[in-house]
């Protein structure tokens, strides 16, 4: 592991003293033992990676807790530190370290940055901890780990065997059609043999997802998909509840498409407000296609609950139980490629017309779908227990550009009407937007009212960059 080194000034050194301890950031004196050192580093690696900062002093004051930055007089001062790290991992590719100094502070940081890693990591003493908030824990307990390792991806909840007959694969209606589509010539018990969805006499949980014709019967809150419709922009409750939840429920690929198709008559019935008045919201169908196809694939299914999608006025929401797998995170999830369930993700794109015809690119074309539309890109967070990503229906312009295009076809502008167009919750940053035009010379206060109307110069050249 190549170790680099450079200097910072001095708002650098005021960001990470000032910076607060969280998810993502940990903060350590220089006299830190190698022991504890390894507890956050498999903390780190075991949830979603993070920075440690070594060489930072914590003073509680009068006024409060008080950093100081009091680092290694030399950089061999840590080799103790670094030697005890890099032994946690053979390949030694956990982490990347650098050393920060300035001239102006005492002492040389050490700055580790932590990636999430494939395997579970321990630290020296054996213990496996994850890191949770601003604290690191340990996992304790065979239940606890497996948990870690299906969150991991380690190992997959697609492979647990269930105890119900071997017919509910073998010889379903589901089934039999696909022998029939793809591999007449096979038998269906032997065939699901074959593929390792059949083992001991028992379906898997693999197989009962795909070749089931009730997997939800077998795999109850756990196998369907949710289609709210909230008549709101905020946050989802009862009362906002346009109608009942629609459960949809079936094999994988019969949910994924039933989903998909649900989800498009919803949308359609919903209106915005456009430069021209109202007018119905759009979505790309390849982008919606995508993520939903991705929820059902990826999710883990060790975890009992559906996979949720949410329409809002403004958004949909799809919600994916498990957080990410392996060395995946949402910096990197478009970049990277790695199946929770292989087999489900492998056989169903054995299926005629599968769902998951390029794989591992479903997200890319989600991304590149919602740009053709010129709609701002997906939202992907991982929260404690899935992944949630967010299409919304904000375009790429910029809130001036809107303002200008709704001039256009109408008189007048109110700051209700702007932040309707441009998706901006406060009047205040609504009103800067108008503040800009205004000293552009593009709009005007109609007198006595609460409105903007174009000045008689308010014409934006086509393509104005000032206004993107």
């Amino acid at each position: 592991m190549n170790i680099t080194s450079a200097t910072i000034d001095e708002n650098q050194i005021s960001t990470i003293l000032s910076v607060e301890e969280s998810h993502f950031v940990e903060l350590k004196a220089r006299e830190v033992s190698p022991a504890s050192i390894t507890k956050a580093v498999s903390a780190f690696a075991n949830a979603a990676g993070g920075e440690l900062y070594i060489g930072i002093d914590e003073r509680i004051g009068d006024t409060g807790t008080e950093r100081i930055w009091r680092g290694f007089e030399k950089e061999e001062e840590a080799n103790a530190l670094i030697q005890v790290i890099e032994a946690m991992w053979p390949l030694g590719n956990h982490y990347s370290a650098e050393f920060l100094r300035n001239d102006a502070v005492t002492g040389i940081v050490l700055h580790l940055t932590i990636f999430k890693t494939k395997n579970i990591l321990k630290s020296s003493d054996g213990t496996i901890y994850v890191r949770r908030s601003a604290q690191k824990l340990p996992v304790v307990g065979a239940e606890a780990e497996k948990r870690l390792s299906y969150d991991k991806g380690i190992t997959s909840f697609e492979d647990e065997l269930l105890s119900c007959p071997k017919d509910v694969i073998s010889y379903s209606d589901t089934m039999v059609e696909f022998i029939l589509d793809v591999v007449p010539t096979q038998d269906p018990e032997a065939w699901a043999k074959k593929q390792m969805i059949l083992l001991d006499e028992k379906p898997t949980v693999s197989g009962i997802m795909l070749f089931a014709d009730e997997p939800q019967a077998i795999l109850p809150k756990r196998s369907a998909i949710k289609i709210f419709r909230y008549k709101t922009k905020s946050e989802g409750e009862r009362d906002t509840l346009a109608f009942d939840p629609i459960t949809v429920e079936g094999p994988a690929y019969k949910i994924i498409y039933t989903a998909v198709q649900e989800c498009r008559k919803t949308i359609e019935s919903i209106q915005k407000l456009g430069p021209n008045g109202l007018e119905n919201v759009l979505y790309p169908d390849e982008a919606l296609h995508e993520i939903i196809t991705n929820a059902v694939l990826h999710r883990d299914y060790s975890i009992i609950s559906d996979v949720q999608v949410r329409i809002f006025d403004n958004r949909i929401e799809i919600e994916s139980p498990g957080r990410f797998p392996g060395h995946v995170t949402p910096n990197n999830v478009l970049r990277e490629q790695y199946a929770r369930n292989p087999k489900i993700v492998r056989l169903v794109n054995k299926f005629p017309n599968p769902p998951n015809k390029d794989v591992g690119e479903g997200l890319n074309t989600a991304f590149e779908a919602m740009n053709k539309l010129r709609l701002k890109p997906p939202i992907i967070e991982e929260r404690e227990n899935s992944v949630l990503v967010i299409l919304r229906h904000e375009s790429l312009g910029s809130p001036e550009q809107l303002v200008m295009e709704y001039l256009n076809s109408h008189p007048e502008i109110t700051n209700a009407i702007g932040r309707e167009l441009t998706g901006i919750k406060s009047e205040n940053s609504m009103k800067n937007v108008f503040y800009r035009l205004r000293d552009r010379n593009l709009i005007e206060i109609i007198p006595g009212k609460f409105a903007w109307q174009r000045t008689a110069s308010g014409t934006v050249p086509e393509g104005d960059p000032k206004l993107f």
